[in-house]
């Protein structure tokens, strides 16, 4: 069939301006909004849906999981990574910070040396102040009765041991950090509490894709908006314009994902190479992952935290009481037989489980901000390099895995927005 074109004609030739016009900036309008659907806003926001609630047990679970309806009848939107903050942790764990290293190797990254050094440096100005606030409530008559020159010599002895005692206990720490801390756990709970982290991380991490994707859509709406026109006047009928837009805008998007991500590994057709845009920045990527986790994520507060108050917490405290005690007994030295003779074995016990404790609250220095500060940048340099020697296809798993399930959300906003570009033209200026 020979399509015979009037060149002339005013109809043909309004097509041939509006139609690339409207899907060029509809390609933009749609992909530049699908970004927004995927950070924007961090909170449901929507409206009561009367019969939702009880329709929303009977949708499939495909369409429950939109961020767009919620189980108690609500119609909106949240954005797709907040929504998805926790599933996002979890993958992202699993595909790829797991192949960084294991939280061992980031412990061993933290120097527990320099840590144990730093603990003792600040025990050390509050550890009289421990001893002497647990005898004055344990055994107050005895304290105060025992010769000055008996309690200078506790106190100096244990700020003599203190480095030896603290040195034992991140040694240990070390030993069982696997046992201590659930890594996964730490992440995922980290991003639960702080869902804008995932946000923030994402958009740094995949800035320049995103806004490829952007201009994509005009780059590739204008040019196929000519070939509309031509199909609209081999099929001059209303429905060509909304079905041509909507295919625009699914395939737009479904283009702009698979060259941000693939071919995983370079190919090389003739004189040309073909790489995902997101693999060509592996060096970059990793240099800006690296920094947001040894900053907000795996960093001295998180791990401090997750090994005196996460759920594995009682073994933590348990293991350095455990440490602690011997520890103390020795530190005591010569006194410790005086003591039990003054004060009865079961006493002493109390008091040297009381001492070991409330030593375990010097953990706290892994709280330090200027210290934690100081330890990040051994973290950074140790996620970059290992980052930077994933192969392609494991690096490509830290954004692709994070949006995989969810893109075809991004496709079917393209082709709603492209059916009402359609629409809107037909309004206009008709078939």
């Amino acid at each position: 069939m020979i399509l015979a074109i009037d060149w002339s004609d005013s109809r043909f030739l309004t097509h041939l301006i509006s139609v690339p016009l409207f899907t060029g900036v509809i390609g933009y309008v749609t992909n530049w909004t699908g970004v927004i659907m995927l950070f924007q806003p961090m909170r449901f926001h929507g409206i009561r849906w009367p019969g939702l609630r009880f329709l929303y047990p009977y949708l499939p679970r495909r369409v429950q999981v939109i961020p767009a309806i919620t189980h108690d009848g609500r119609f909106g939107w949240q954005g797709i990574i907040p929504s998805r903050v926790s599933k996002m942790a979890s993958i992202s764990v699993d595909k790829a910070l797991l192949k960084v290293g294991s939280i061992g190797d980031f412990y061993r990254e933290f120097e527990p040396d320099k840590i144990a050094d730093h603990i003792a440096a600040t025990a050390r100005e509050e550890i009289r102040g421990v001893v002497e606030r647990i005898m004055e409530r344990e055994h107050p008559r005895l304290w105060h009765d025992l010769p000055p020159v008996i309690k200078s010599a506790v106190h100096a002895r244990i700020q003599r041991r203190l480095p030896v005692i603290v040195r034992g206990l991140t040694d240990q720490l070390g030993e069982h950090i696997e046992q201590l801390i659930d890594a996964k756990l730490l992440v995922i709970r980290h991003f639960e509490e702080h869902p804008e982290l995932m946000n923030d991380m994402l958009r740094e991490v995949g800035r320049k894709e995103l806004r490829f994707m952007q201009n994509f859509g005009f780059y590739f709406g204008f040019p196929a908006g000519i070939g509309l026109v031509f199909l609209l006047e081999a099929l001059p009928y209303w429905w060509v314009l909304p079905l041509g837009g909507a295919v625009i805008g699914w395939v737009a998007n479904w283009i702009g994902i698979k060259m941000i991500f693939e071919p995983v590994f370079p190919r090389r057709v003739g004189p040309f190479r073909f790489h995902g845009l997101f693999l060509r920045r592996q060096p970059e990527v990793s240099d800006v992952m690296a920094k947001i986790i040894s900053d907000d994520v795996i960093n001295m507060k998180n791990i401090g935290d997750e090994l005196l108050f996460g759920p594995r917490s009682d073994r933590t405290r348990q293991m350095l009481e455990t440490s602690l005690r011997p520890a103390v007994d020795d530190a005591i030295g010569f006194a410790r037989s005086a003591v039990r003779v003054g004060i009865g074995t079961e006493r002493y016990d109390r008091i040297r489980d009381a001492v070991a404790h409330e030593a375990v609250e010097f953990a706290s220095v892994f709280g330090d901000t200027e210290f934690g500060r100081q330890q990040a940048g051994k973290i950074r340099a140790f996620v970059a390099r290992q980052m930077r020697q994933l192969r392609y296809d494991e690096f490509n798993e830290l954004l692709r895995s994070a949006i995989k399930q969810d893109e075809w959300l991004l496709f079917v906003h393209g082709g709603v927005l492209g059916v009402g570009a359609g629409l809107i033209h037909l309004a206009i200026f008709g078939v």
